[in-house]
């Protein structure tokens, strides 16, 4: 299995930018499409952006979209997730995940996840 581990989130005011990474170890990166995930109290994991093995392909949820970028280093072994523009409602738990697919929109294509990292915006 590969062991990820995010990092970079923090306590931000509304406009503000946060980089999100995501470390892995024990497996290479390049075999997994990426994606990340969030989770407010009292809901549920919601998709947030994927990217491809290669890197070629990313998806974005339409609330973040324009504002959040993807982005992946394979040769590091790491995975990012640059926020700008942030808003009160991306405030959340936010979650890397690793599958096998090509790409994946959904929690089912991923099948390893890390312990996640907080991130709180205040307006």
């Amino acid at each position: 299995q590969v062991q990820l581990v995010e990092s970079g989130g923090g306590l931000v005011q509304d406009g503000d930018s946060l980089r999100l990474s995501c470390a892995a170890s024990g497996r290479t990166l390049s075999s997994y499409a990426m994606g990340w995930f969030r989770q407010a109290p009292g809901k549920e994991r919601e998709f947030v952006a994927t990217i491809s093995r290669g890197g070629s392909i990313t998806y974005y949820a339409d609330s973040v979209k324009g504002r959040f970028t993807i982005s992946r280093d394979n040769v590091k072994n790491t995975v990012y997730l640059q926020m700008n523009s942030l808003k009160p409602e991306d405030t959340a738990v936010y979650y890397c995940a690793a599958g096998k697919s090509s790409v994946g929109l959904t929690i089912l294509a991923y099948d390893n996840w890390g312990q996640g990292t907080q991130v709180s915006v205040s307006s």
